[in-house]
């Protein structure tokens, strides 16, 4: 069974190991324009959970004639 990875759920130190092991190790990733660490620095200062982060960043790729009906 995985361990859960809500806020109320784990330790701040828990939360930051996390991160780290979503941090590419491969070579030719090093210009990626997204920084991990800050992008989820709400979620691992306790701040919000990381399901609403994901989804704040998605939003961030639609356009508002895609989300109308």
């Amino acid at each position: 069974m995985q361990k859960s990875i809500l806020i109320k759920d784990t330790t701040k130190e828990e939360r930051i190991a996390l991160i780290r092991e979503w941090i590419p190790v491969e070579e030719g990733l090093e210009d990626c324009e997204i920084d991990l660490w800050d992008m989820y620095r709400d979620y691992i200062n306790g701040e919000k959970e990381i399901a609403q982060i994901n989804e704040e960043f998605q939003m961030g790729f639609y356009e508002e004639s895609d989300l109308q009906d």
